[in-house]
């Protein structure tokens, strides 16, 4: 099996099984998102604790990648400090978004296999939507999010 299988493989599970998949009802934090091109709509909640995400939870419909993405970032940004889930995002835009991209995406865990929507631009916007919603939770942005 190579990475290419792997990194499908974990979309497709994380897609069919989400992680996370829910509402917090008391929310420390909240924002909802929308990438029109394809139709994606997600809310996330966050709990925090101090400057850390104690609790994390998304719930909307979209295609297999914005799903995938939004369990994948759940789960790596559960117990993170604000500045550790920025330089996460950070990272993860670069692996979405650039060609020549210095971040390896084995050192991502499995985040890692957003890597390979890096070649249908359309799809980033998709891989993206729930880390901008997330950092428009923490900004305490009220307006809805959309990718475009």
């Amino acid at each position: 099996m190579d990475l290419k299988d792997l990194y499908r493989d974990v979309i497709v599970d994380h897609n069919k099984h989400p992680r996370n998949f829910g509402r917090l009802e008391a929310a420390d934090l909240h924002a909802d998102g929308h990438n029109p091109l394809c139709g994606d709509q997600l809310s996330i909640s966050v709990n925090m604790t101090g400057d850390k995400i104690s609790d994390i939870k998304f719930e909307g419909s979209g295609c297999a990648i914005s799903v995938a993405s939004a369990s994948l970032m759940t789960e790596a940004v559960r117990g993170k400090s604000l500045a550790e889930f920025s330089a996460l995002h950070s990272q993860v835009h670069e692996l979405l978004t650039k060609h020549d991209s210095s971040i390896d995406p084995i050192s991502l865990g499995k985040l890692g296999a957003l890597s390979g929507v890096r070649e249908f631009p359309a799809r980033v916007k998709c891989a993206s939507l729930c880390w901008h919603t997330l950092q428009a939770a923490i900004e305490n942005n009220a307006h809805p999010i959309s990718t475009e």
